[in-house]
């Protein structure tokens, strides 16, 4: 068995050891746009790229730098390598996170050209959590915690089609890289 994927560019990628050549915005985006979020438990599709896009959106909103936002647009990229795994699930299993942060890692330092300070990183994981308690909330009526996020954009969580959330997704990164 090979010890790598290929990627819709064609590219093999080792996801234990992932290359910083392998790795291509084109396949993140294409991905991320056929990925769905929460598992598939939403009443509709409603993909992880939009929710990067969401995330990105958010980070501009709040005026915090390009760089910034252009983590929140990347920060599930490692989805598009490797598949995600449920919150509760995911920290039990420290090998796949080591893995997920790998290939997380070499995503940030092609495309932000270092791994984020731990400042980005607690801006990034509000902004994540953010726009997850606010999908759920849309989504399911549930409030995944005590208190309310706020968020100052205005996201549309609304059916997009893979195609137009890819190119969303592709347009923002031009603007911010």
């Amino acid at each position: 068995m090979n010890a790598y994927i290929t990627t819709y560019s064609k590219k093999h990628i080792n996801p234990l050891k992932p290359d910083v050549q392998d790795i291509d915005i084109k396949d993140i985006a294409h991905a991320l746009s056929l990925s769905v979020r929460a598992n598939g438990h939403f009443p509709e599709f409603y993909s992880v790229c939009q929710h990067s896009i969401h995330c990105c959106e958010e980070a501009l909103c709040r005026d915090l730098d390009k760089n910034t936002a252009l983590l929140c647009l990347l920060h599930d990229a490692s989805e598009a390598y490797i598949a995600d795994i449920i919150r509760p699930v995911k920290k039990h299993i420290p090998q796949y996170m080591d893995i997920e942060k790998t290939i997380q890692n070499t995503v940030y330092e092609k495309y932000s050209g270092a791994v984020p300070n731990e400042k980005e990183l607690k801006q990034v994981k509000e902004i994540d959590d953010a726009l997850l308690y606010h999908e759920f909330l849309h989504f399911t009526g549930e409030k995944l915690f005590d208190s309310e996020p706020i968020i100052k954009s205005n996201p549309d969580f609304s059916f997009v089609p893979f195609s137009e959330a890819e190119k969303k997704f592709l347009a923002l990164f031009k603007i911010l890289s």
